[in-house]
Parts: structure tokens; sequence; C-alpha cells
């Protein structure tokens, strides 16, 4: 193959994970988003990286969302939201994260693959994402792509997608949201 067919490829492989992703679990994340205080994003690699994406979103939208981990971080408390993007629900550095969210009284919400996981039990509310994990073993999706980019690209355009349901319930358009997009590139 070359590079167009495998694009097309990834194009079939993305169109078929959305009929996979529930409606119901989708609104009670954006119903979330809406009543939190703060909203507080986490994810490993390539997750993080399209969690800090929404994370940039959201800022646009005016809630007062944070990427965990960065320096400029606020405090989480309780009527907080955090919001967890993992693949396998098992990623050694965020289940503390969301043990600590849960003992501040924040909420949780699992973007994953694996709802049984530990961090899937812990949340509040999931997600969740059609996918391949990264060992390919035991997916629900067969891919052509390595390890978890399956996952991390329904990520980032489920992201995406909540965004737009944001502005349709707030009434927000793209224009509303230029006002907020940093000024000092």
């Amino acid at each position: 193959m070359n590079t167009t067919q495998y694009f097309e490829e990834i194009i079939r492989e993305l169109e078929s994970t959305t009929q996979s992703i529930s409606e119901e679990e989708s609104e009670k994340l954006v119903e979330a988003i809406v009543a939190a205080n703060k909203v507080f994003v986490a994810g490993a690699g390539r997750s993080g990286f399209m969690g800090k994406s929404f994370v940039m979103r959201m800022m646009h939208m005016g809630i007062d969302a944070y990427a965990v981990g960065e320096t400029v971080t606020a405090n989480l408390q309780e009527g907080d939201l955090l919001i967890v993007g993992t693949g396998s629900g098992e990623t050694k550095t965020l289940v503390p994260i969301v043990e600590k969210t849960k003992s501040l009284g924040g909420k949780v919400a699992a973007v994953t693959l694996s709802p049984q996981s530990t961090i899937g039990r812990l949340a509040d509310l999931t997600v969740v994402l059609p996918g391949a994990p990264k060992d390919q073993e035991d997916g629900q999706y067969e891919t052509i792509q390595p390890m978890g980019s399956l996952f991390e690209q329904t990520s980032l355009l489920f992201y995406d997608a909540v965004i737009l349901r944001f502005m349709e319930k707030k009434e927000l358009n793209s224009k509303q949201m230029y006002g907020k997009h940093a000024n000092l590139e």
C-alpha cells in the first residue's frame, strides 16, 4: 500500500468506531463538564496529548480547564471534574491521580477502552471508546495501525464532538471562541 491508501484505511477504521460510542455516556460527560467548577484532564503518552488538545478547546469556550501535571494547573477541589483518557484503564501513573481526585471530593470521568479496569471501576462515569489496546490483544477492532493509535485518534475526534455539543448547549460559535485564542503567537 502507498501512503494515500493507508490514510484511506485509517479513515475507514475511524468511521467504523463512531457507531460504537454511546450517546447516553457522551451526554453524561457533557453534563458533567457543564456542572463542574473546574475541569482537569489527565492521560499518559499520546492519550495525554489528545487530552491536552481537549483542554485547549475547553479554555477557548471559557471553561476553567487544566491539563494535570502542568506547572500552571490549579488545585482540584470538591465540585471539580477529572477526565482521564486511558485505553487500558490501568496506567500506573494515572490510578493515584484518580484516587486523589476521589479523596478530594472531585468527580472522575474515564474515557477508555476498558470500563472494567481499575480506573473504569473508580470512575463516576465512563465513556467507552472503541479501538485496540497497545498490545493489540483482545482488541474490539482489527486495525492496521500500531499500538493504541485507533483509540487515540478516536479520543481526539470524540473530544472535538464533545466540544461541538457543548457549543450547541451554550449557544457558542467559533467567532466567540476565537476571542480566547492565544494572541502572543
